[in-house]
């Protein structure tokens, strides 16, 4: 058994370890699970300036929700690039990718944007 000094060292650690985790998860673009089911699957994006969703694909057509404004650019694994406008507040419909193709999604603004993504899981 630990000694009382040296249980609350531990405890310390372990507690200033979780700490770290949870702001540097703050910190990254990510996407964070909210609901699936047999119809759907819903996420929530941020894209965080300079810190790009890596490479993929979208197997099929969802709706996006844009919670923040900002300029986010899609670049294609071909090396094509658009960049499209989101407003808060609108809603979008997006198709899913062509096989074998794959984008990365690039905020280059100032300020992080948000979506929620809701995808259709039966669309074809």
């Amino acid at each position: 058994m630990l000694n009382r000094p040296l249980f609350w060292l531990v405890v310390l650690v372990l507690v200033s370890a979780v700490v770290t985790m949870a702001q540097q998860s703050d910190s990254a673009t990510r996407r964070i699970p909210q609901f699936e089911n047999g119809h759907v699957k819903v996420w929530k994006s941020i894209i965080l300036p300079n810190q790009p969703l890596s490479m993929h694909r979208h197997e099929h057509s969802r709706a996006l929700i844009a919670l923040t404004d900002g300029n986010l650019d899609i670049v294609q694994n071909s090396g094509e690039r658009e960049t499209v406008h989101w407003e808060a507040g609108q809603a979008y419909w997006l198709t899913h990718d062509e096989p074998g193709t794959l984008h990365a999604d690039v905020n280059n603004s100032d300020q992080p944007i948000e979506v929620i993504v809701v995808e259709l899981k039966n669309d074809r």
